[in-house]
């Protein structure tokens, strides 16, 4: 009799539940040797019968009731007898009806919480747009596959009829979910993200770590199932389509046209550089000749020491004798003049004047000793052409030939590098200035490209 030879004292048979299936995510069990559905007996369970569940699964008893459906839960692991102790619900809307081995009407289903399910998903063909040119759209597809599995086992049975549920139904509803969550991220991806239509085949990482959460969220509220990941593994976007073609001719002039305005932009940074490096080097001439006139005529001081000497202390001697001068007159008491007092004033004014002049002197003396250093001036650079070149945009220099050349063999300069010295109207190529194009053989092609002003990528 197998699992069916127990019996109970009045010789009805007792039955032993429990779940054998290797590889299961819900199953519903009946009566081994029955086939599923086919047994009166498998939802009329008999007090006393035993329970078998393994860890990491939980047994649902169902009873369909009037009001709706109750449910009694029991984790495994469990090895033990159907009592009322273990099957609360069932005792509170029953009582005492059955007594002994008199069967209850019940569905049991086995839920596994460590089995990982995965889903394969397919989003056919559907047109995706730039928001920039919203005529032409693009066939695009998507493959992946999603990996979940049941933790809330109570929410899960809340969500989802047991008495009507079927995996394959689950899963297609699942899949349905996905599908619809990730064609929308994808056709949304170029407007809410940023992304180019024409890149989004190489942006799979980006729009998976988008999506994932938001299918996470929505699985777990509409089926009551954890999502441990989702994989996009490629989006095919049709290249053969009219659509796509039609893209790729428009934003490859959009791209031609930002390179052109770049360089435009570039030219006139350089110009206007140009313009600024001519008034800072105006404004450095006109104070260097403002303090060359000062320096000069201090210059000229310290070289006629002893003519300031004297026509100081000329002055300060004419001052000193009017003033003792006036003072006689003021002494006679009268209006004629004090010859005595004048002379009086004459040499006492010539006294002060020396001493002025001695001070004078040993000042002026100090200044004509730092006069005679500062003379000592090295000679003036002989001339040489001066030439800037262009650097991410902006001028840098002015380099001699010497230092070019020094350059050009460093990799530093090319033969397409952009040039400047005073005398020429406009900025130039290395190559097309005479004088300069000698420092190079014959370039091969990318040593001339490696020299151009560097354009940002579309």
């Amino acid at each position: 009799m197998g699992l069916f030879n127990r019996k109970s004292k009045d010789g009805a048979l007792m039955d032993v539940i429990r779940c054998d299936e290797p590889s299961y995510i819900i199953w519903k069990w009946h009566p081994d040797g029955t086939e599923l559905g086919k047994s009166a007996r498998e939802n009329a369970i008999r007090w006393g019968s035993s329970l078998r569940v393994r860890e990491g699964s939980v047994a649902v008893f169902v009873y369909p009731q009037r009001d709706g459906t109750q449910l009694d839960y029991i984790e495994g692991p469990y090895d033990g007898i159907l009592e009322t102790d273990n099957l609360p619900v069932l005792a509170n809307i029953m009582g005492l009806a059955y007594k002994g081995n008199s069967p209850f009407q019940a569905e049991v289903y086995f839920i596994n919480l460590a089995q990982i399910i995965q889903i394969k998903f397919g989003v056919p063909y559907f047109d995706v747009f730039d928001p920039r040119f919203l005529d032409y759209g693009v066939p695009t597809a998507v493959r992946g596959a999603i990996n979940f599995r049941i933790t809330d086992y109570r929410e899960f049975t809340k969500l989802h009829r047991l008495d009507t549920f079927t995996m394959d139904d689950f899963q297609s509803q699942v899949k349905d979910a996905v599908v619809r969550y990730v064609k929308s991220a994808v056709s949304n991806a170029p407007e809410d993200y940023g992304i180019p239509l024409v890149q989004i085949e190489r942006r799979i990482d980006q729009i998976n770590d988008l999506v994932e959460p938001r299918i996470k969220e929505r699985l777990s509220e509409e089926f009551g199932v954890t999502v441990s990941s989702l994989d996009i593994s490629a989006i095919d976007v049709d290249k053969s389509s009219e659509g796509y073609r039609q893209l790729m001719s428009v934003t490859g002039d959009l791209a031609a046209d930002k390179v052109r305005a770049n360089s435009e932009v570039e030219i006139r940074e350089l110009r206007d550089s140009q313009r600024l490096g001519v008034f800072e080097r105006a404004g450095r001439t006109l104070t260097d000749i403002t303090e060359g006139a000062y320096e000069r005529h201090k210059q000229t001081q310290s070289a006629n020491l002893a003519a300031y000497q004297l026509e100081a202390q000329e002055h300060v001697g004419v001052a000193g004798a009017y003033g003792m001068g006036m003072m006689g007159s003021r002494g006679t008491g009268g209006g004629g003049l004090n010859t005595a007092s004048m002379m009086a004033g004459m040499t006492v004014g010539g006294a002060v004047g020396q001493n002025v002049a001695a001070s004078m002197n040993s000042v002026m003396s100090g200044s004509a000793q730092q006069a005679q250093i500062s003379q000592q001036v090295a000679p003036p650079p002989i001339p040489a052409d001066a030439y800037y070149i262009a650097v991410g945009g902006q001028p840098e220099g002015p380099f001699d030939i010497s230092q070019l050349e020094n350059m050009v063999r460093n990799g530093e300069l090319a033969i397409e590098s952009l040039v400047w010295r005073e005398g020429m109207e406009d900025w130039k190529r290395i190559g097309e200035v005479d004088e300069l194009k000698g420092m190079f053989g014959n370039p091969s092609p990318m040593s001339r490209l490696s020299g151009m002003p560097s354009i940002p990528p579309s």
